[in-house]
């Protein structure tokens, strides 16, 4: 019982850090239809921002300064590259997609090498502390992971719902052209969606790299890619479907992690397979996500 009530706070606390991440994946495509595989590069900027920063700004004020530095860079790329590319063509979307590869192997690749072999410590006030929750021994670093998330999801989730920011992103996820003829501007919409992503991510940094895990490394950013499969679960669109998939797919990976000796049989390193394992499943089922809204038929 001990070891399902572990592994059941370890998913909570993951997938609320996954939570983060596929909700900046959704939000862009929402915003513009680009899939974003920028997410490894600005989550690993985030995360050496507040490393190098936490000795001469504190652990909160570092945190600070590297939210809004890495938004500011993702709504950078967003207006300064991606928007310049594909111009009026249809297809516009699909073409910016793979330019995201390339900024992101150019981000990591600098990133990388500013950091070297080295392990940095971010200066987390959680350190590795813990605490007795009944019979399990919890790290405070995820108790953490839980609360901040929260906040921070739910404040994602009231500037869908109440700012008029957050109406015009819904109306371009549903029709653009229909969106900018009502005149929202679209490129100020999907440049603040970018912002939100990257902020979001530099947040979700944190949590990734705090006790347990050893620190901050070069390869920290592909956590990132954990989180796609989140993303894709719920639909692409769907925030509440993000949250949802997030949570399937950290709670997949600790049970997976926890009870590893009982699957052997599946490998060693089926824990790394499993958020995919189970995305392929999903979408055997639900080709088109949890949460995919429905499109009218024209008939």
């Amino acid at each position: 019982m001990t070891g399902f009530l572990d592994s059941l706070l370890g998913g909570l606390a993951l997938g609320s850090v996954y939570a983060l991440i596929a909700l900046g994946f959704v939000t862009i495509f929402k915003a513009s239809g680009v899939l974003s595989f920028t997410h490894g590069s600005l989550l690993l900027l985030g995360g050496y921002l507040v490393a190098v920063l936490h000795d001469d700004l504190g652990f909160a004020g570092a945190l600070a300064v590297a939210v809004l530095v890495t938004a500011a860079v993702a709504g950078a790329l967003d207006r300064l590259v991606l928007q310049r590319v594909g111009g009026s063509d249809p297809h516009a979307a699909h073409v910016q997609t793979i330019v995201t590869i390339g900024v992101d192997i150019v981000l990591v690749t600098d990133l990388a090498r500013r950091i070297g072999g080295d392990l940095l410590p971010l200066g987390d006030p959680w350190g590795s502390a813990v605490t007795d929750l009944g019979p399990v021994t919890v790290a405070d670093s995820r108790i953490a992971a839980i609360l901040v998330s929260a906040v921070a999801i739910g404040g994602a989730f009231a500037l869908f719902r109440y700012t008029p920011w957050g109406l015009s992103l819904r109306a371009a996820a549903e029709d653009r052209e229909a969106a900018a003829l009502m005149g929202v501007r679209l490129t100020r919409v999907r440049t603040a969606a970018w912002c939100l992503a990257g902020a979001l991510a530099a947040l979700a940094a944190v949590f990734l790299v705090a006790f347990p895990a050893p620190g901050l490394e070069r390869t920290t950013g592909q956590i990132a890619l954990k989180a796609f499969p989140a993303a894709i679960l719920g639909g692409m669109t769907s925030p509440v479907g993000a949250l949802v998939g997030s949570m399937l797919i950290g709670l997949t990976e600790a049970f997976v992690a926890g009870y590893q000796s009982d699957l052997h049989v599946l490998g060693e390193g089926f824990g790394d397979v499993a958020p995919y394992a189970v995305m392929v499943l999903v979408l055997l089922v639900r080709p088109a996500g949890l949460f995919a809204a429905k499109g009218a038929a024209r008939v």
